[in-house]
Formats: C-alpha cells, structure tokens, sequence
C-alpha cells in the first residue's frame, strides 16, 4: 500500500470513527437520566467528537511528514478518553464525576491552549479549540 492510500484508508477510518462518535455522543446527551449534568454530558461529547476529528487531522499530516501538529496531537490524545469517561460517568450521575472533572479540566486547559496555535490555519483544530472552552467552562460549573 502506498503511503497516499494510506493516508486516505486512515481518514476513512477516522472519520467512520467520528460520525459514529458524534452520534453516540449527541445520544447519550438527549437520552440521559442525569439532568444534573447535562450541559457537562453535551460539553464533554461534544469535546471527543471535536477532539477526534481534530487528531485525525494531525494524523493525516503527521504522516505526510508535517510535524507541526505534534503537539496538538499529543493533547488531544490525552484529552479524548478523560472527556470520553467524564461524558458516560456524568451520565450515570456518578460520585466520580467532579474529581474527573477537575483532571478534565486542566487536560481541556492544556488541548484549548495547543489547539488555539493552529486555529488560524486549520479547522479541525479551531473546532477542538472552541469545545474545549466549553468544556472547561462546564467543568468548573460542576467544581464549584
């Protein structure tokens, strides 16, 4: 396989991966039982599937040998299973949820910090950007 079929096979696969995200996510936040915590559940679904197609983009020019979105990459990385558990513990209405959410909280801080480097010339990453401030912004409802 070349490596341009390559690159196109794992945007597919990324991008599969990224409807199927987002329509669990936008599930999960209109079905839950939790109302409690349902603008963290929408902030934090929201914030995965943003994350997601932010580091399928990283990947793709990652692999075309641009090594600018490293860091960007690396973040979101990091960023994408805690907003994944703080999503489904928050539907449970979890005793975990606000010590998740301040772990959330500084790794949303980290990505909206790397991301808000690239939103001027990349989409995927102004997007991830602006649902990590969300995020954040629903993480310290929920400290406090």
């Amino acid at each position: 396989m070349e490596r341009r079929e390559l690159i196109g096979a794992l945007s597919a696969i990324a991008m599969t991966g990224l409807a199927a995200g987002a329509l669990a996510a936008d599930d999960h936040a209109h079905h839950h039982s939790n109302a409690k915590f349902a603008a963290l559940i929408e902030a934090a679904g929201d914030c995965v599937a943003k994350g997601d197609a932010c580091l399928a983009h990283c990947l793709v020019l990652l692999g075309m040998g641009d090594k600018s979105l490293a860091d960007c990459a690396k973040s979101v990385n990091q960023l994408l299973p805690l907003c994944g558990a703080l999503q489904r513990l928050s539907a449970q209405g979890s005793q975990y949820v606000v010590a998740l959410a301040k772990v959330a909280l500084e790794s949303c801080t980290e990505c909206e910090k790397v991301c808000r480097k690239h939103a001027d010339k990349h989409a995927e990453c102004k997007a991830c950007m602006e649902a990590c401030s969300d995020c954040i912004k629903q993480c310290k409802a929920v400290i406090a």
